[in-house]
């Protein structure tokens, strides 16, 4: 055979290069929440999946898949092919507490998982026993200080956010209180409700109808701003607890090996649903707003992250049930 005829026979039998490959995305893509449906996560990921969708041209399928306080669904995630196409709704506890409550989690967020894309920023609310005599921080502060351990707060559990919540405000407020965990947000905030236990934190729009109903009262909210949810409530920045700032977060990651213009692809998606009215409305029924940081800016607040609720878990030695 002609020299030129082998080559042509060459290039025919390769496969077609790189450059002509289809672009992405080409399929569906998974969106896994690492909880069970219906939490703050899954209607995050819900709000956001829809409209990405349609900034992609390809459906954003949800899927759910909870255990072991995110590390299982988590974990999917890290352990899928590289590709763009399965992607994982990270939070504040898998993705920044769980590295340093869990000695034995089986991946290190930081090595194993590629941040895309923030979504949004969620504070919780600091709500009291009516009958509490205190109104607002500074009062349940000086009730802690002149009754040192008397003071109680509830929490969904040893390890959650909304522990750790309770810790630093410990920390920073300097007074002696007493955590008391409950297996999950309804019971601790019933025993808030009737006395039990004297405050607790909390997600604002599972605790705004016990407020509403004269349950439970609002003492403030742990962003850095004030929420549009209960815009009359201050921060406890302002309540005098100066650079107090606890919120949780959720944002897109990958695994950690998916291609530099799929993240990017990825990314700008993200930015141009979070212009969506729908989706920003969603976010902030949440009591939260969106949060617009992509590619290494999500990297390092994740990593800021992972240092400040580190330093919480080492100083009050924080073991998980």
């Amino acid at each position: 055979m002609h020299r030129f005829g082998i080559f042509a026979s060459l290039l025919l039998a390769a496969p077609l290069p790189m450059a002509l490959a289809q672009p992405f995305p080409s399929a569906p893509v998974k969106l896994v929440v690492p909880f069970a449906p219906a939490g703050g996560t899954d209607a995050v990921a819900r709000a956001v999946a829809q409209s990405l969708g349609k900034q992609l041209g390809q459906s954003v399928i949800v899927e759910n898949r909870p255990g072991a306080a995110g590390a299982l669904g988590s974990l999917a995630v890290v352990r899928a092919p590289a590709d763009g196409y399965t992607l994982l709704l990270g939070s504040n506890g898998p993705i920044a507490i769980s590295p340093s409550l869990d000695p034995k989690l089986p991946y290190d967020p930081a090595r194993d998982l590629r941040p895309v894309a923030a979504v949004a920023s969620v504070p919780f609310m600091l709500v009291a026993n009516r009958n509490l005599p205190a109104n607002d921080v500074k009062g349940l502060v000086e009730l802690a200080r002149r009754k040192p351990g008397a003071i109680n707060f509830a929490s969904p559990g040893t390890g959650t956010t909304n522990h750790l919540v309770g810790e630093l405000f410990k920390t920073m407020a300097k007074v002696e209180m007493v955590h008391i965990p409950y297996k999950g947000a309804s019971p601790a905030m019933n025993d808030v409700a009737s006395g039990v236990v004297q405050f607790m934190s909390g997600d604002i729009n599972t605790l705004l109808p016990m407020i509403q109903g004269g349950r439970l009262k609002p003492l403030a909210v742990t962003g850095a701003t004030r929420s549009s949810l209960v815009p009359d409530v201050p921060t406890v920045a302002e309540s005098g607890i100066a650079g107090f700032e606890a919120t949780g977060w959720f944002g897109l990651f990958a695994p950690a090996a998916t291609p530099r213009p799929v993240v990017d692809r990825l990314a700008a998606a993200v930015a141009a649903a979070l212009k969506d009215p729908e989706v920003d409305e969603r976010i902030k029924a949440l009591g939260g707003a969106p949060l617009e940081l992509s590619g290494d800016a999500f990297g390092a607040y994740a990593a800021k992250e992972r240092a400040k609720w580190k330093q919480v878990i080492d100083a009050h030695q924080i073991k998980p049930d």
